[in-house]
Formats: structure tokens, C-alpha cells, sequence
């Protein structure tokens, strides 16, 4: 029986008979041709949510003043901060802990940074807002690029990740992730990471969106999981090296009296007072902002993924950049209605399931880049009505996951998309036989912290690595790149704070006179903040429940 309701039966029939001819057309190859770039742009500027003029505004203080973003993320960078300069300054002077590195946050990028640190023989201490590994680095599903077989090369990759970064990303920084891929994949097998393989022991390896080559080395369809895990077990090994404080998020950076990079204020949520933690070099590793809800859309991020880097980063002085596009993944869930918004993996596509509309037609090639293929579906929904309507109203495309089966074998779907087997399966669907429900769903922040191919920001001594960065992936990301990211920029970030923190002879004097001069900037502008920031956690209470309370 199908957990599908009776309102959508119709619709699968459809796609159930145009399936043979559809399957046969892919076992041939018979796709039309992908779009030019002229109709890529095209596609962009009409149906992807944030190349509309709506829901924007300028930022009118900091490094980036008078760039128009997303009203979302103009709010926290705008925020009023926790801490009061003025009444907080006698606490500096007596910091609660002490260490060579402080590493905020802990997913894949802080977890990486801790180790490469730490075995420079540095005390690090580890920051992180939920549970170790609470981050979206688990989230990641599909797969991590790297060019290792004997046909491909980095120069393939370093290509394709220009190319579907719209030539917008920093080229340094994408030569550092292409050249370390291999290493990294090298050192997380190493580590434990089991990838899948090959009956000879090879590494399996499949084709993403925007790929030339194979080169997505996978573990099943919890790539994201499998390596946080991984990384996590490898911090806990060496808590002589690395302490780890749960459920405590920074509120705010500290600077020394000369400008340098000091520490950071925590803000412990078991008892919600504050903690100074004076450090000779700071990593911010603190993950993407899904959360915020650009645009009104669902997400596929973590709990815990609101901006937070950014707002911490941009109030020192850095400089932000490719912040103007968010990317909104082309496949979350919209049906059943507890998992909208869920990601549901590249992966699906690579192995053959196909977009296609409410009559059962294919409507777009399955492996544009995926601002391409979100804005593709989102015309197909808006513009062409040929949409799925949920019965609480919510828009989708069927994703044929039954293809993948008929294409590769029975059994391919439940081995090689384990996850997601399980998970619809408990609503009754079986995605081996019947297809998902699928519609654009706000997944990665592109954009980020400038910093160079180690992790270097402008403030000496303040380092950043994964999602809160910007430049690697420019303006779109591709599958692959993110799991590659935190890794690669993870490990740099923390062999070159390492090699400053040994350098440091000592922090001086602590100071918050970046912030006072950060309030003053607020005044002079006029802004009023709408809300305190980083904001730590999103508040999804309704208006009319809402009580004063922590977090407030």
C-alpha cells in the first residue's frame, strides 16, 4: 500500500507509465543537450529565489557597507551584540581559561583543525554551540571529490569547480582545495573513513552535477556522517591535546591592545553565564547559516546553523565575500510533511532517478549545476504549473528513484541510498518502487569570511575554515566540494595557527574597543537592531507564545 494520499495517484501513474521509455532513452543517452550558459543566466535571473530584487537591503555599517544581501542575514550582521563593553571590560582582565588555540565550532573544519594543531604539540581547546559533531557536516550525504583515478587530474577539477562557481571563485583558494584533495582522502581512510569500493578494493567513485569526470568517492549516502564520525573519534583520542566544551557558543571575539587576535567570549548554555577564554589564535569553523530561512524557504542545515561566524568575523573587520547567492539545493523533500526540507542527495541523480513533472514528463537535464536545476524546477512549478500540490499546499516534482533499480539492479537503492530508504520507509513509502516528492530547499551559504589558502583572515591571529568562509566556491558550490572544504581548509587552517600561536610570545591586554566602535557605527547610521546576535539558536515559536526567556 502507498503512503502516498489518494490526491497524488494520479500524478505517480503517470510517471509509472512513462518510466520504460524514459528508462530506455537514458540507457542510450538520448538526453537533450544541456543549456548554454547564455540560458543558464537566463534561467538564474528569472526563477532562482535570490536573483529577485525582493527581500534584500544594504548593509549600512562594517567592511561591506552598501552591499545589498538578504534581509535575513543583514539582521545579524546588525545585531545587537550580548555583552555591554563598558560592564564587561573588568572581566578581561582575569580570563576563566587559557590556551595556545581556540578552535569555535565542532564539525568537519573544527574537528580537522584540532588535530592537524594539536599535532604541532599546541593546547587546543575546542568551542562548540551543541554536541561534538552536531553540525552539517553530518548533513552532507552524497559524496567528496577528489581527483585520483588514473583519467582525471586536479586540473579537471580545479575546472569544473571555476566553472560551476560561475568564475567568481578565488582562484588561490580553489588550487589549494583541488591539490589537497587526494591527500585528504588518503588521510581519512587512514583514519577509519570507510568508502565504498569496488569488488577489486578500488575506490568507487561516481559523477555529480557540473562534473566532467568521475570522482565523488561516497559511503553509501551518510558520506557527511561517516567522516564526522571519524573525526570526532579522533579528537576524543587525545583529550591530553584537545579539550572539547559542549553547549558553549561565542558570543564574541576578543583583540589584544594591539590589534591581534586574544580569545573569544563564550556562553555556556547549561548555566548560562559567560566564559573568557584567552587564546594566542582563534579558528572559527562555525558552519553555515540555514537556519536563518532566506527567503521563507525550508532548509536541510542542523539545528544550530544561524550565521553565527559571521556576524563574530564581520565585527573585527573582516571583510565578507560571494555572499550574494546562497545555494538552494534542487532536491529537499516536500512530502510527507515531517520531512520537508530534508536533503535528498545528488547521489539520487548520479545514479540515474530523473526530475520529472506531475504528467510523468522529463523536464531538464538531471545534472545541471544545482542553482541551474532548483531554478528549473521551480519554473516548472510556478511558471509552467506542472507542479505536484501536497495536500497542506505544499509545490514539488517527482524524483524517479525507481530508475535507479532498474538501471543498476535490484537492491542498488536500499544498499547505496540507505538512508533515505529507511526514512521513507517509515512513512510507508518505498522509494525503490515509488519516486520522492522533491522541491528546492535552502542548503549551503556559498560565501563567507575572506580568507587566503591557509585560512588567514585580515585580524592577525584569527583564522577560518568551512561553510563560514568565503571565495572557494564562488557564487554556486558543487556536490563534492563541501565535505572537500572543511577538510582541506580545516587542516590548513589549523597547521598555520599552530605555526603563529608558537610565534606568539604572549596575549596582551584584552580588549572589546572593536565593539564600542562597532555600536558607534550602528548609532551614527541609524540602525536599529532587530534582534540580539549571533542569535545561537532560530526561535520558531509563534508571536502569540512567546515569552521572555535566555535567549531573548
Amino acid at each position: 500500500m502507498s503512503g502516498y494520499p489518494e490526491s497524488l495517484q494520479e500524478s505517480l501513474a503517470k510517471v509509472e507509465e512513462t518510466r520504460p521509455q524514459r528508462l530506455e532513452e537514458a540507457r542510450k543517452q538520448r538526453y537533450f543537450l544541456k543549456l548554454s550558459p547564455d540560458e543558464y543566466d537566463a534561467i538564474l535571473q528569472k526563477y532562482h529565489p535570490d536573483y529577485q530584487p525582493e527581500g534584500r537591503k544594504p548593509l549600512q555599517v562594517g567592511p561591506n557597507k552598501g552591499e545589498f544581501l538578504q534581509t535575513e542575514l543583514v539582521a545579524i550582521l546588525q545585531g545587537a551584540p550580548w555583552i555591554d563593553p563598558g560592564k564587561f571590560c573588568g572581566r578581561l582582565k582575569t580570563p576563566d581559561m587559557s590556551t595556545d588555540i581556540l578552535v569555535i565550532g565542532g564539525g568537519g573544519a573544527g574537528s580537522a583543525a584540532a588535530l592537524l594543531a594539536s599535532e604541532q604539540g599546541c593546547e587546543v581547546i575546542l568551542a562548540t554551540k551543541l554536541r561534538h559533531g552536531d553540525a552539517n557536516t553530518v548533513m552532507a550525504e552524497g559524496g567528496i571529490q577528489a581527483a585520483d583515478l588514473p583519467y582525471d587530474s586536479p586540473y579537471y577539477h580545479f575546472l569544473d569547480t571555476i566553472g560551476g562557481g560561475h568564475f567568481t571563485n578565488d582562484k588561490n583558494l580553489v588550487r589549494a582545495l583541488v591539490m589537497d584533495a587526494p591527500i585528504v582522502i588518503k588521510w581519512l581512510e587512514d583514519l577509519g573513513v570507510m568508502f565504498d569500493k569496488e569488488p577489486d578494493g578500488t575506490m568507487k567513485e561516481l559523477k555529480g552535477g557540473g562534473l566532467c569526470r568521475r570522482r565523488m568517492h561516497s559511503s553509501a549516502d551518510m558520506t557527511g556522517s561517516e567522516i564526522m564520525r571519524v573525526l570526532r573519534d579522533e579528537v576524543r583520542n587525545h583529550p591530553d591535546k584537545i579539550k572539547v566544551l559542549e553547549f558553549c557558543p561565542a558570543v564574541e571575539l576578543l583583540l589584544d591592545e594591539e590589534g591581534q587576535i586574544g580569545g573569544a567570549i563564550l556562553y555556556n548554555m547549561d548555566n548560562q553565564e559567560f566564559l573568557v577564554v584567552q587564546a594566542k589564535a582563534v579558528i572559527l569553523a562555525t558552519g553555515g547559516y540555514g537556519r536563518l530561512h532566506l527567503h521563507g524557504f525550508a532548509t536541510t542545515n542542523h539545528y544550530g546553523a544561524t550565521g553565527d561566524g559571521l556576524v563574530l568575523g564581520y565585527r573585527v573587520g573582516v571583510r565578507l565575500q560571494n555572499l550574494k547567492y546562497a545555494q538552494f539545493h534542487p532536491t529537499g523533500a516536500a512530502f510527507p510533511e515531517q520531512c520537508a526540507g530534508m536533503l535528498i542527495t545528488e547521489k539520487v541523480r548520479t545514479l540515474g532517478a530523473e526530475p520529472i513533472n506531475r504528467d510523468g514528463e522529463r523536464f531538464c537535464h538531471p545534472l545541471e549545476p544545482r542553482d541551474v536545476e532548483a531554478a528549473l524546477i521551480i519554473r516548472e512549478c510556478l511558471e509552467r504549473e506542472k507542479g505536484v500540490i501536497t495536500p497542506t499546499g505544499r509545490l514539488g516534482i517527482w524524483l524517479d528513484s525507481p530508475m535507479i533499480d532498474m538501471i543498476w539492479g535490484e537492491g542498488t537503492v536500499a544498499k547505496a541510498l540507505a538512508g533515505k530508504y529507511l526514512q521513507f520507509k517509515r512513512y510507508g513509502i518505498d522509494i525503490a518502487k515509488e519516486p520522492m516528492l522533491v522541491f528546492p530547499t535552502l542548503h549551503y551559504q556559498n560565501g563567507g569570511l575572506a580568507i587566503n589558502e591557509w585560512g588567514e583572515t585580515t585580524v592577525p591571529g584569527l583564522f577560518a575554515a568551512g561553510e563560514v568562509t568565503g571565495g572557494v566556491h564562488g557564487d554556486n558550490r558543487l556536490m563534492g566540494n563541501s565535505l572537500l572544504d572543511v577538510n582541506v581548509f580545516g587542516r590548513r587552517a589549523g597547521i598555520k595557527a599552530a605555526e603563529f600561536a608558537k610565534q606568539r610570545e604572549k596575549v596582551k591586554a584584552l580588549s572589546l574597543r572593536h565593539l564600542e566602535k562597532y555600536l558607534k557605527n550602528l548609532e551614527e547610521s541609524g540602525v536599529k537592531p532587530e534582534q540580539k546576535t549571533p542569535i545561537i539558536l532560530p526561535d520558531y515559536r509563534n508571536p502569540e507564545v512567546k515569552v521572555k526567556g535566555a535567549l531573548d
